[in-house]
């Protein structure tokens, strides 16, 4: 899919006027552009990538994990600290809402066993399509227009207090240089810090911190973690060189945070050069970087063999070797892999693996410490951003009236599993929503914005296959 460049004028031209201007062409934007074209809104959605949506199709490349099929309120729970406001947005477009959303763009979803929710096919590709195609030729509403390669440069002020209604003026840079936008009302979906050459970069924070906007830095979440062993920083060289990339399946996660709850999960980690990622680690994230932060590192338990009993482990470990290595041992009679043997050798010093009682005891309980997150660049997602405290339930920043905020911008969490795009399309949908509310209630407004004979014209060209996206992304 090349979705055409408009050639939108430079500054020396006439400004571009629209009703409503999006900024950021991701799930939120995408959804919130579908909102407002259904209330019979022009929307002109600007993007810095040369395609829409691209980290949703990096998130397709291994399987689309949509949502997830756990009851509602458990569903909600999941946002930690923010479970209360996000839980609004879901009460606007939930799991099962998200799901019928997808059916009626020709996308059937099934459950997989983990309860988490995909298309039949597992392929994000079909979806977008079928979802711009959608955008760009309503069956009832207005056409969604696009302009890409278009980038924010961070101006965002007032127009004259004369204009009717009032609005703003953006300055985006393209390949044919500045534009001018001059927009009734504007939506920023432009994302955290995760994945940076994806489009979300967060500079906008100092941008929108001039306009008396508040904000929570930009954190990592859903990242992987660096591991202290003893007084040595990070892996050992026989473990990096032979073991990174190394799964840990079954494993159980143990370790109180910094409030002094215990947390206990089992699931799958990954060895990596500099410590531990998976989707066991990505779940405890938000706790295990809070905790690094308050005390500088986290002490945490893995459990090689949570299924056996201790006397059971030790009753193995006391039989007769027959000239066996402990290594060859473990991996016969307990059942470990390679990499389980060599995180083992990793803790236990070597006096102490002839005891049976201690290499059992280290097994259920092998003591690692986590000293720092990976940078943001390399998270799958990102907390903080637009403080909710600084918008009204509509999604509208208060310092702004009639700019909107939705999406991975807006300061909340949450785990892997269906719950990150859920709550961001979500978010796009309650803030679509408030923006055509607040834009009808404005005396003069009008619902759509015809360009003058001076102002530039969108190119029309059909879409072209959206593969070549994927592989363009690796």
């Amino acid at each position: 899919m090349n979705d055409p460049i408009s050639p939108i004028s430079p500054a020396s031209q006439p400004p571009l006027h629209c009703p409503v201007a999006i900024v950021g062409a991701g799930p939120a934007g995408l959804m919130a552009a579908e909102v407002l074209s259904a209330a019979g809104i022009e929307v002109h959605l600007f993007d810095a990538m040369p395609t829409v949506g691209r980290k949703l199709l990096l998130a397709g490349i291994g399987g689309l994990n949509l949502t997830h099929a756990e009851p509602l309120p458990a569903f909600k729970a999941r946002y930690g600290a923010r479970a209360a406001d996000c839980g609004r947005w879901l009460d606007a477009f939930g799991p099962q809402a998200l799901r019928d959303w997808a059916a009626g763009l020709g996308i059937d979803t099934f459950v997989g066993s983990s309860q988490r929710v995909f298309p039949r096919d597992m392929k994000a590709a079909p979806l977008l399509r079928a979802w711009l195609q959608r955008l760009r030729h309503p069956a009832s509403g207005v056409p969604v227009r696009f302009h890409m390669r278009q980038r924010w440069s961070g101006h965002l002020q007032p127009l004259a207090p004369s204009s009717a209604p009032p609005g703003y003026c953006l300055h985006l840079q393209g390949p044919q240089g500045q534009t001018e936008v001059h927009a009734r009302a504007v939506l920023l979906a432009l994302g955290g810090a995760s994945w940076p050459r994806l489009g979300s970069d967060g500079a906008w924070m100092p941008w929108l911190a001039q306009h008396g906007v508040a904000l929570q830095p930009l954190r990592p979440s859903n990242c992987g973690f660096d591991v202290a062993v003893g007084t040595r920083l990070g892996w050992s060289a026989h473990l990096q060189q032979r073991f990174a990339g190394a799964a840990l399946k079954g494993v159980l996660l143990r370790f109180t945070d910094a409030n002094g709850q215990a947390f206990e999960r089992r699931g799958e980690c990954v060895l990596t050069q500099t410590g531990l990622e998976g989707s066991l680690i990505y779940a405890a994230s938000a706790q295990l970087r809070d905790g690094i932060e308050a005390a500088g590192r986290v002490r945490i338990a893995l459990d090689l063999k949570p299924d056996w009993s201790r006397n059971r482990l030790q009753a193995e470990l006391e039989r007769a070797r027959s000239g066996q290595s402990l290594g060859t041992l473990l991996r016969k009679r307990l059942g470990l892999t390679p990499a389980q043997v060599a995180l083992l050798h990793e803790v236990l010093p070597p006096a102490q693996r002839h005891d049976p009682a201690q290499v059992a005891a280290t097994l259920q309980n092998l003591p690692l410490e986590l000293v720092a997150p990976r940078p943001i660049a390399e998270a799958i997602s990102s907390a903080g951003g637009v403080a909710l405290e600084g918008l009204n339930d509509a999604l509208m920043l208060q310092p702004l009236p009639g700019v909107f905020c939705a999406g991975e911008m807006l300061d909340w969490e949450a785990p892997t599993g269906g719950y990150l795009l859920t709550a961001c399309m979500a978010s796009g949908r309650v803030a679509g929503l408030g923006l055509a509310a607040w834009q009808r209630a404005q005396p003069t407004a009008a619902s759509t914005c015809a360009p003058t004979a001076a102002e530039p014209q969108i190119a029309k060209q059909p879409p072209s296959d959206i593969t070549g996206d994927i592989a363009a992304l690796g």
